[in-house]
């Protein structure tokens, strides 16, 4: 009984995302310096601004994290009303 298994990490495959690569990490450190370097220059303007950044933040956030809500979840619902509850043994919900 011989099994095969091949061991091969997420890089190997290409499975990895930009920000987890070593560019992507370098990427993301680069722009947290310049995001310091701008905000300590022009705190005064940051600081005047607060509150319309603040409601600013709010359809971003909306347009850039909605995605994660699972919007597909309605195609995989049972049929026949159930909403995707599986039957016992005797086929009843």
């Amino acid at each position: 009984m011989a099994h095969s298994h091949e061991h091969t990490s997420s890089v190997e495959r290409g499975d990895t995302s930009f920000i987890k690569s070593p560019v992507g990490i370098a990427v993301a450190m680069l722009g947290l310096i310049a995001a310091f370097y701008f905000l300590r220059e022009h705190w005064q303007h940051v600081a005047g601004n607060w509150p319309y950044l603040l409601l600013l933040a709010c359809p971003v956030m909306h347009l850039f994290m909605h995605h994660g809500h699972g919007h597909d979840a309605h195609q995989h619902h049972g049929s026949g009303g159930q909403g995707g509850a599986e039957p016992n043994k005797e086929g009843k919900p």
